[in-house]
């Protein structure tokens, strides 16, 4: 098959240029100056120049002293045009934010979306906004990262700022699909420091305090919050939760969507798709709380919105300073305390499996009978107040709830 002929530089009207001479007569002369005019790229278009060859005995020696002088200077190499017609670090980063916002391939969440976009604002477009896309290069990036690190920034924020960085060069392709600035990243050189998980903060919540917030809350923040720190759900996937979610004893719920800005999208993974086992105490202060309510979102307002992820935060605040994300934290502790079977354990987390046994062993998902008996055994590790009243705690390992003396 024949090659689809595509686009060349030298193709182009006057891209091989011409020769002359500035006298009168027709014919050539040897002791007479030579010029070559030329197209050459500029930001904007193109631009006839005009090169001295000296004195060229014939005009073939003319031409091929003005090619010599086209090659030496890459004037049509893709290189070269790229280099000089490619846009400004701010418009790609614009390009590519919007080239994300609709991609099929692996879409991209809103939430991540918000952070690549404030990164632009914060610091990459007043830093590197004006720089040519081909400019940014290693020495570029190691100027940047030296500069958030005298901010004393942290490694994984200045990690994440760099990523961008590399994602919007990245970008820039040509019709083929064809990166036009490839680059060689050198993290040794730019000075990008390297991440330690175990150094990284992770706030998570104690048992005391998780009791101090679910028993001193309001009825309906009560709720939630036992609900977070009693499944481990995200708070996004919490607030989008559904009366038909739930099955009908309560003792399962199904969790298909979250919610971002009060509007539903997809959970976060496919992994994070899941069916979670609740408590049976735990079940029975939800279904409670179902019936009271005849929105269509479980934790709403009067109105019927779901809740502000913002003054859910703020209530928390009032008892402990962490995000709403430690009782996720706090789960994944008591379910390892109890030596929950690490199947369980992602699935109930919606973690993707870690392994290839962890894939061989996804059948177990189906067996409720096993789910229903670890999930009675482990508990939820929080106190709340039970219908008359009483202090209600159901400790690790506990079949039953068992009445506290507090």
């Amino acid at each position: 098959m024949r090659r689809k002929r595509g686009t060349c530089l030298l193709r182009r009207t006057g891209q091989n240029g011409s020769v002359y001479q500035q006298h009168s007569k027709s014919s050539w002369s040897a002791t007479a100056p030579t010029y070559g005019r030329v197209w050459i790229d500029v930001p904007g278009g193109r631009r006839r120049r005009t090169i001295a060859l000296g004195l060229c005995r014939t005009k073939t020696i003319a031409k091929q002293k003005l090619r010599e002088f086209i090659t030496a200077n890459k004037i049509n190499e893709p290189v070269t045009y790229h280099r000089i017609t490619s846009p400004t670090f701010a418009a790609q980063a614009e390009a590519w934010l919007n080239a994300m916002r609709t991609r099929r391939r692996r879409p991209v969440k809103a939430a991540t979306l918000a952070n690549w976009e404030h990164y632009l604002e914060k610091r990459l477009v007043p830093m590197l906004g004006n720089t040519p896309i081909a400019d940014v290069s290693n020495a570029a990036l190691r100027s940047l990262v030296d500069k958030m690190a005298e901010e004393g920034l942290s490694a994984k924020t200045i990690c994440s700022y760099a990523a961008v960085v590399k994602m919007v060069v990245a970008s820039a392709i040509n019709e083929e699909g064809e990166q036009l600035y490839p680059r060689t990243w050198n993290d040794e050189f730019i000075g990008l420091p390297i991440v330690r998980k175990d150094e990284q903060q992770r706030a998570t919540v104690t048992a005391d305090e998780v009791n101090k917030v679910v028993l001193e809350s309001s009825p309906r923040e009560r709720v939630l919050f036992a609900l977070l720190a009693g499944t481990g759900l995200r708070i996004g996937e919490a607030l989008a939760l559904k009366r038909e979610d739930f099955s009908e004893d309560f003792l399962t719920l199904r969790v298909t969507r979250s919610l971002w800005h009060s509007e539903e999208q997809a959970p976060k993974t496919p992994n994070a798709v899941r069916i979670v086992d609740v408590h049976p105490t735990l079940a029975e202060l939800v279904r409670k709380h179902a019936v009271n309510n005849s929105t269509g979102y479980l934790f709403a307002t009067a109105s019927g919105r779901p809740l502000s992820q913002r003054n859910v935060l703020r209530s928390l605040h009032s008892f402990v300073s962490v995000g709403l994300h430690a009782f996720r934290r706090y789960r994944a502790e008591v379910l390892r305390r109890a030596g929950c079977p690490s199947d369980l354990e992602k699935q109930w987390l919606g973690h993707a499996p870690g392994t290839v046994t962890d894939l061989y062993s996804l059948g177990l998902r189906n067996d409720v009978a096993r789910r229903k008996e670890w999930c009675e055994r482990i508990g939820i590790g929080i106190a709340f107040l039970g219908e008359l009243g009483e202090n209600i705690f159901v400790p690790v390992f506990a079949a039953t709830p068992v009445t506290a003396t507090m």
